[in-house]
C-alpha cells in the first residue's frame, strides 16, 4: 500500500473517531494494567463485567495484594484462564509494590518483567497511559494488517514492525485503537462488512463481502 493510500486510510478512520479510546474500563494506570492482563483470550466486555466489582474492592496494587490470590480468582472466575490470570495479577501487584512503589513504571523492560505482561500488554500501557506511539498487535490488528495488506506478516512481531513503518507519523499515536475498533466492528473475522467500510476502495482484500444483511 502506497504512502498516499495509507495516509488517506488513517485520515478516514480519524474522521470517524478523532479521539479513540480503549473499551476496557479503568480509573488508574494500575487498573488498566490489570484489565489488559485479564483481557488475554477474553473480550473487553467480559473483563469489564468482572473488574467493575473487583476495582471497587481492590483499586490499587496494595489493595490487590491484601485481597489475595484466592479471592481475586473468585472475583474473575467468569473470565477464561482465570486461575492463571489471578496468580499473575497478584504477583504483578506484589512486584509493583516491591520495585516501583506501587506505581506502574514508564519503562518497557520493567513492564515486561511483570508476571503476565508480554510485549502486547506493555504496548497498550505505554500507548494509553504514557501516550507513546506504540502498536499492540492483537488478533484484530494481525488479521486486518494482513487482510488489507497494510502490513502483511506471518507473525505478530513482523506485523508490529511493519505497522510502525507503514503508519504515517501524524496518525501513529491513535493507530492502535483505530485498527482494533475497525477490525472488531467492521472488518470482522468471518464476515467482514465491506459494504459499510470507509476504506473499502483502499483495501487490497480480494474477497470483499458486499452483501448487506436484510433488516
Amino acid at each position: 500500500m502506497k504512502l498516499a493510500e495509507r495516509t488517506e486510510l488513517f485520515r478516514r478512520l480519524a474522521a470517524i473517531d478523532p479521539a479513540p479510546k480503549t473499551e476496557l474500563e479503568y480509573a488508574s494506570p494500575f487498573q488498566l494494567l490489570v484489565a489488559v492482563i485479564l483481557s488475554a483470550q477474553a473480550t473487553d466486555k467480559s473483563v469489564n463485567l468482572a473488574t467493575r466489582e473487583l476495582f471497587r474492592t481492590a483499586p490499587t496494587a496494595q489493595a490487590m495484594v491484601e485481597l489475595g490470590e484466592a479471592r481475586l480468582a473468585e472475583a474473575i472466575k467468569t473470565i477464561g484462564l482465570y486461575k492463571t490470570k489471578a496468580k499473575n495479577v497478584a504477583a504483578a501487584a506484589c512486584q509493583l509494590i516491591e520495585r516501583h512503589g506501587g506505581s506502574v513504571p514508564h519503562d518497557r523492560a520493567a513492564l515486561e518483567a511483570l508476571p503476565g505482561v508480554g510485549r502486547k500488554t506493555a504496548n497498550v500501557v505505554l500507548n494509553v497511559v504514557f501516550h507513546e506511539p506504540t502498536i499492540a498487535v492483537d488478533t484484530h490488528i494481525f488479521r486486518l494488517a494482513n487482510r488489507i495488506e497494510l502490513a502483511p506478516g506471518k507473525d505478530v512481531a513482523t506485523v508490529e514492525k511493519k505497522l510502525l513503518k507503514a503508519v504515517p507519523a501524524e496518525y501513529l499515536l491513535h493507530a492502535h485503537h483505530w485498527l482494533i475498533l475497525h477490525g472488531r466492528y467492521v472488518c470482522k473475522a468471518r464476515k467482514p462488512e465491506c459494504w459499510r467500510c470507509v476504506i473499502r476502495d483502499l483495501c487490497k482484500y480480494k474477497d470483499k463481502n458486499d452483501v448487506q444483511p436484510k433488516p
